[in-house]
């Protein structure tokens, strides 16, 4: 199928918005260039307005009736409503225009960027709005000429998207008491939605995610008061929700004024509500039934059912995907050096606007014609052809099988193995893992793939970059070294090209946040390690230096919150096929002579559910993924691992059953308060305080690292801090590493020597 099959509907289709970087990641190359100084303001902004309107049109032509526009973004949508809301702190009121723009978003010389974190259970990455005691007037003029840009290609088919008011709250830290705040965004937004009916819009959506959040009722008045208010407008709202279901809040949210609801029927229990308590007959329902977060096409018994179960409850609808395209790459049928049965069972965005004319016209039973049911048809031959080119591995399934409670346990308690594990000075130094990723470093890939250079070649142009890593290092005087992942191009494909089960697209690209891109692996088989995948590299750095190198490995919760999973089996299933393949792994490392392992699991969080009531299923397995890749590793060996950009504090129960070592955490943007709740609930293993921004292109000076520093030993025994940066170092250039981790050793030295401690 072709995005041209469908160029009608008879039941009406919309989008909830599109993927932002570029086909080409366009966007993503001019941010870069802008920010080294190639390129100009003029250049980036046009460039962004040509992606945008590409992204039009290719949903013009598939035939969608109502298209959101309005969420493009430059680095991150919901920095760009609160600038236009006048949320500024204080710290960048001196800037303005696109420097006030990327100081928030990056930092600028000593003054800290907002905080970044997981949006919903995401993998992409939103900078957290910090509402002050006064807010900056409000300017929605770069909105409104979107949509005045995308009225005169798409007509009255453009439907501007504008992220809710009491989401925006929620997600925000606030200096003002919240019922002020809420007053005063509802204000704001209301001027907006006033100036939308004078340019001929016909309907907004308004994205209010929080409504699936197990919080959601703390804000049910606000949300009353709130849409009473801009109901006054008279120009019809359509809310839009998604990433699970409604829960306990379904009755109210549907009295809400309001012309539409959105609801996602791809996850959580929607469908059983909206059979429980009946649809308005007053609204339409906009049925997110293509999962907008998966890269799989529909299969048509399931999909085709859920949705005559949902006509029979109200005819009123309009078809749709579940949540914003963004979260999938552009085009599944550029994928051509995928195996023909994957790939033909794939569906990137402009196949999933197919699927949902599609599924427009098979529920029109009026239409009359059979040209949908044979192209279903088509379908469910592709899927039968998919599955006899991907059996089940026995062997994998039986190793699981014959799994026991002891293979998740360590030999011997944490306090017993520390008294065996490699001393070091107090306030011991060390990183993450990667460094930086050059551009000659990306040519040796490039040249490989080519077969411009043999394998040989490669290897020993990595090595040399290995070599230099080690030589800084140990002249910067870090404690215990790393390798340095050249080698690697991503934290999780790495691994996945070296496990059966996974495969890799070439144009699979997704937005993590600003210009950071990555290509989600596609896990369609079962997953099975092939032979050792990072014991070479290791072994080259251990060779080249006498202190400690750690492997390095990225975690099984991780691999699979940060892949395209598959939807025959549970995602618990999958992680503990990844769990047994790193478990080799770790014993191969240690009999390579690592005396410490890293098991990095950034994503551990991100995958919570987002009801509370469904977190310990998840952590249950997550945690024993964990434990069962770490648990082979002998008392003396130091099992590290990393978490970024999440809060702990209500799962910290969880973070200490994992039974790692050392954990490392970004704690530098979140102002100490990840520090905070590890101490708080009295976390008893060593912890790596993140001393510094790694997102961030300042270079942070010794003094604050050693504040820093000196909040975490007023929190934690000395014997439990270690000092890292909050990440790996893979996006920062060598001119930013190099100062950086000396003014951190410095740091180190300078508690040390504070609180009169010598080096052991």
């Amino acid at each position: 199928m072709t995005s041209e099959i469908y160029t009608q509907t008879r039941l009406e289709t919309a989008t909830l918005g599109y993927p932002r970087i570029g086909k080409s990641r366009e966007l993503k190359k001019a941010l870069e260039a802008f920010w080294r100084g190639k390129s100009d303001a003029e250049t980036l902004i046009q460039t962004r307005n040509e992606v945008e309107f590409k992204n039009w049109e290719t949903q013009l032509h598939a035939g969608i009736d109502r298209i959101g526009i309005g969420d493009m973004s430059l680095y991150d949508h919901v920095l760009d409503w609160s600038i236009r809301l006048g949320i500024i702190p204080e710290r960048f009121a001196s800037f303005s225009g696109l420097d006030r723009y990327f100081a928030m978003a990056r930092g600028f010389d000593g003054i800290r960027a907002l905080e970044m974190t997981k949006w919903f259970d995401t993998n992409y990455h939103y900078l957290v709005p910090e509402i002050p005691e006064t807010l900056q007037p409000p300017d929605f003029s770069d909105f409104l000429e979107t949509v005045q840009r995308a009225q005169t290609l798409l007509g009255d088919r453009a439907v501007p998207i504008v992220l809710g008011p009491v989401t925006l709250l929620r997600l925000s830290r606030l200096e003002m008491n919240q019922d002020q705040a809420g007053k005063q965004l509802g204000d704001r937004y209301l001027l907006l939605l006033q100036e939308l009916p004078k340019m001929g819009v016909a309907e907004v959506q308004i994205h209010e995610p929080a409504l699936v959040l197990g919080d959601a009722a703390n804000f049910k008045q606000l949300y009353q008061s709130t849409y009473q208010s801009l109901s006054q407008v008279g120009l019809p709202i359509h809310l839009v929700t998604y990433f699970d279901d409604l829960g306990d809040n379904y009755p109210w949210v549907m009295e809400l004024p309001v012309a539409g609801i959105s609801l996602d029927f791809t996850r959580g229990r929607n469908l059983e509500l909206l059979q429980q308590y009946g649809f308005p007959d007053d609204k339409e329902l906009g049925a997110g039934i293509v999962d907008a977060r998966n890269v799989w096409k529909i299969r048509p018994d399931s999909v085709l059912s859920t949705l005559e179960a949902i006509s029979r409850v109200t005819p009123n609808l309009r078809i749709q995907p579940s949540a914003s395209l963004q979260f999938v790459p552009y085009d599944a049928q550029r994928e051509t050096k995928l195996p023909e049965p994957l790939r033909s069972v794939l569906s990137f965005a402009e196949q999933k606007l197919v699927e949902i004319t599609l599924l427009a016209d098979w529920a029109d039973r009026s239409y009359g014609t059979q040209e949908p049911d044979k192209y279903l048809e088509v379908i469910r031959s592709q899927w039968q052809t998919f599955q006899e080119f991907s059996p089940v591995n026995q062997g994998v399934k039986e190793r699981l099988q014959n799994l026991t409670s002891q293979d998740l346990e360590r030999t011997l308690p944490y306090e017993q193995r520390q008294e065996r594990q490699p001393v070091l000075p107090p306030f011991p130094t060390t990183t993450i893992g990667s460094f930086p990723q050059t551009s000659e470093v990306r040519q040796l890939r490039v040249k490989l793939k080519r077969g411009d250079i043999t394998q040989a070649e490669y290897e020993a142009a990595i090595d040399a970059e290995i070599a230099k890593c080690i030589q800084f290092q140990e002249e910067a005087g870090l404690d215990v070294l790393v390798h340095g992942e050249f080698e690697r191009t991503d934290m999780v494909e790495f691994f996945g090209v070296q496990l059966s089960g996974f495969a890799f697209s070439e144009h699979g690209w997704v937005q993590s946040y600003g210009s950071r891109c990555v290509r989600p692996p596609i896990i369609y088989g079962d997953v099975a390690r092939t032979g050792p995948m990072t014991v070479r590299e290791f072994k080259v750095a251990k060779s080249l230096t006498d202190k400690i190198v750690k492997g390095m490995l990225t975690g099984p919760v991780t691999m699979i919150n940060w892949s395209f999973t598959r939807t025959d089996i549970p995602r618990s299933e999958q992680a503990m096929q990844i769990a047994l393949a790193l478990r080799d792994e770790v014993a191969d490392l240690e009999a390579a002579g690592a005396k410490m392992v890293q098991i990095d699991e950034p994503a551990l969080r991100e995958g919570l559910p987002l009801k509370p009531e469904r977190w310990d299923e998840y952590l249950s397995w997550a945690v024993d993924a964990f434990r069962l890749s770490a648990a082979i590793a002998k008392p003396q060996t130091q099992i590290h691992t990393h978490m970024c950009y999440s809060e702990f504090g209500d799962i910290i129960e969880h973070i200490e059953r994992l039974d790692a070592d050392v954990l490392s955490i970004e704690n530098s943007r979140s102002n100490n308060e990840t520090l905070f709740e590890i101490t708080d609930a009295g976390y008893k293993h060593q912890v790596g305080n993140g001393v510094y921004d790694v997102h961030s292109p300042a270079v942070p000076s010794t003094q604050e690292m050693v504040q820093q520093l000196k909040t975490g030993v007023a929190n934690l025994p000395v014997q439990q801090i270690w000092v890292n940066p909050d990440c790996g170092l893979k996006t920062r250039g060598w001119e930013e590493v190099i100062p950086s981790l000396k003014n951190m050793v410095e740091a180190a030295k300078i508690l040390r020597q504070e609180a009169n401690l010598t080096e052991k």
